[in-house]
């Protein structure tokens, strides 16, 4: 038994549904997790994806602003969302869904950006983020027997030092502060969640996700940083056979300035 998840931050659903299509008919994944769809439930792209085979579609969305989708053409029933921070800001959405005798419990996140001032004194923003953070202690694994755990997302933290372009350079800019790597490192450990893109590629390697549009030969300076993240419950752990991060979508035209997380499974 396998199964293929990509997570990806679409930044507006609508806008890139080409590009989702794309992506969806090349790379086929069994689920597809969208962060930042920018799109209320009700105008949500719901009947594209069924064309292409995608049944089953879970939104939580509002206009203009963050939202996460997941989509998958296996059978799957949405389990919750959640409200962070006392902000009814759709950034959470878990689903669930069963592979034989195992069933899945998946998270898909959009964690808050946090603004341009690592000052929760004086950015409100960022005070935001932290507290955020600090309330995503509570979802844990599982401890359901016969269910596994797997949280996917746009974090938005960069936690290693390889995780960004340069470490020194970026340990006053958010996202790599050291707030938030530590922040990002307690709720794993806490968590008793396994880095699953870690896993694969080893901590000394450099790895990224998101290059800024505003760098116009991001792919020569490879300025990048890696915000969006593969967890899984340390059952499952053993299950996975590959990650793919699919660098070559950041030059498709209008891009994210993400690009999308591939983890495939096979369970014995």
């Amino acid at each position: 038994m396998s199964l293929k998840i990509a997570t990806w931050n679409i930044n507006s659903v609508r806008l890139r549904l080409p590009l989702v299509q794309q992506f969806l008919e090349t790379h086929s994944p069994d689920v597809l997790c969208l962060q930042e769809t920018k799109c209320p439930n009700d105008q949500f792209p719901t009947a594209a994806f069924r064309k292409l085979g995608y049944e089953y579609v879970s939104i939580h969305g509002q206009k203009g602003y963050h939202g996460v989708a997941t989509i998958s053409r296996r059978p799957m029933r949405t389990v919750e969302t959640r409200t962070f921070c006392g902000i009814a800001d759709c950034r959470h959405i878990a689903t669930s869904l069963d592979l034989g005798s195992r069933r899945i419990l998946l998270h898909n996140f959009y964690v808050p950006a946090g603004g341009d001032e690592p000052d929760p004194a004086i950015n409100p923003k960022f005070r935001h983020k932290l507290d955020f953070i600090e309330e995503m202690h509570d979802v844990r694994p599982s401890l359901e027997a016969g269910t596994g755990t797997i949280l996917v997302g746009d974090l938005n933290i960069a936690p290693l030092e390889t995780d960004v372009w340069s470490h020194k350079q970026l340990l006053k800019v958010v996202s790599h502060t050291p707030v938030e790597t530590e922040g990002l490192t307690q709720l794993l450990r806490r968590g008793a969640w396994v880095d699953l893109m870690r896993q694969h590629v080893p901590p000394e390697e450099k790895l990224f996700t998101w290059w800024s549009y505003r760098a116009k030969e991001w792919d020569i300076s490879d300025r990048g940083r890696r915000l969006d993240h593969v967890w899984s419950s340390g059952d499952l752990a053993p299950a996975l056979g590959r990650i793919e991060v699919l660098r070559a979508a950041r030059g498709w035209e209008r891009p994210s300035d993400h690009v999308p997380v591939i983890a495939e499974f096979a369970f014995g």
